[in-house]
């Protein structure tokens, strides 16, 4: 573990959007971290597209979980 500094606005923002979420402000950081790497490593995938890939790397089955 580590300490990452980073500025009061994005701070802000990511303790916004943590409450929104239902995250920590920390888990919610550590999701727009490896969202933002995943983004990064695979330029031409769309973000539903990525988390698809990730759900399918979860073994989760979407249809069961959106009743589909």
């Amino acid at each position: 573990m580590g300490i990452v500094k980073i500025n009061d606005q994005l701070h802000e923002d990511i303790r916004k959007a943590s409450s929104v979420m239902v995250r920590s402000i920390n888990a919610q950081a550590e999701y727009w971290i490896k969202v933002g790497m995943l983004a990064e490593a695979n330029p031409s995938m769309t973000f539903s597209e990525i988390m698809r890939e990730q759900m399918k790397q979860a073994d989760v089955d979407l249809r069961k979980v959106i009743g589909g």
